[in-house]
């Protein structure tokens, strides 16, 4: 096997599961997700000369992957129908009521603007710091900072509005 193989299998394997998870969370469905992985490690199969530092692998990967889910839109138009929430179970919930909190947090996080929700999944479920968010959203990393701060105020008020909403009283 040649070092361009070697490099691309050891990136295969680190990056894949991470990759997916943020794919399905930008496509909701598993097999779009799948389809725009495969074309991500394709692309990266491409351009593997192109990166010089394999510390910055993860953060170079999700910016192809990103790249491609546009590229979706733009091949296909799509009917905008009503917004459907699907689910990613968690393998160490241990009962009902954890899932369901799961999939409460995860509606109330989706229900973010785009502009805030982005930022926070990225740090969130990517593990990124906010360079490199703001090097893979081409942002500067102040208005990625704000951002998540914001997000994290209106998943908060979010948050605590629900029990009110429901008639619960916190005090």
């Amino acid at each position: 096997m040649t070092t361009k193989q070697h490099r691309y299998e050891a990136l295969v394997q680190a990056w894949s599961a991470d990759l997916y998870r943020y794919a399905y969370w930008l496509c909701k469905d598993k097999h779009v997700a799948e389809d725009v992985v495969q074309e991500t490690f394709l692309r990266a199969w491409r351009s593997l000369d192109s990166l010089k530092d394999e510390k910055a692998a993860k953060s170079w990967l999700i910016t192809i992957l990103r790249r491609e889910n546009a590229r979706r839109f733009e091949r296909k138009q799509f009917d905008m129908g009503e917004y459907e929430e699907s689910t990613i179970d968690d393998v160490k919930a241990t009962s009902s009521e954890q899932k369901i909190e799961n999939h409460w947090l995860r509606e109330k996080i989706a229900a973010l603007p785009e502009e805030y929700r982005e930022p926070l999944v990225l740090q969130v479920l990517g593990g990124f710091s906010g360079d490199e968010i703001a090097g893979i959203l081409s942002l500067n990393k102040n208005t990625v900072m704000t951002r998540l701060f914001r997000a994290r105020n209106q998943l908060k008020e979010l948050v605590d509005e629900e029990p009110k909403a429901r008639g619960f009283n916190n005090g």
